[in-house]
């Protein structure tokens, strides 16, 4: 009894006890399919988000779209940009982490 938490405390300490949580999850998994396909597989994901209303728009009028990606990226730019930056980092280094813990569970079942 005492070991399991014991675990529990390591588990965490180590940030594995919210390994449900659908952000965190997502985050993972997009973090895993951008590694593997590249930089498509983040703007597929980004399609996704749109909606078939939206989608029709861009195919219609793809030079309006651009412009208008491009004003709303300066503007967070100039705006938002440590916030965008503090978020980016944290889900980068979120994903790392779990990428770490998920090498070293094999590491600990493979010894």
């Amino acid at each position: 009894m005492a070991r399991e938490s014991s675990e529990d405390h390591e588990r965490a300490a180590a940030g594995l006890d919210f390994e449900e949580d659908p952000l965190r999850s997502g985050a993972a998994n997009l973090g895993a399919k951008i590694a593997e396909e590249g930089p498509e597989a983040l703007l597929d994901e980004i399609e996704e988000l749109l909606p078939e209303s939206w989608r029709e728009h861009i195919e219609a009028y793809p030079l309006a779209a651009i412009a208008l990606g491009v004003g709303v990226g300066i503007w967070l730019g100039m705006k938002k940009s440590q916030e965008i930056i503090a978020a980016g980092t944290a889900l980068v280094s979120s994903v790392a982490m779990s990428n770490v813990s998920q090498v070293m569970d094999k590491v600990k079942g493979g010894a």
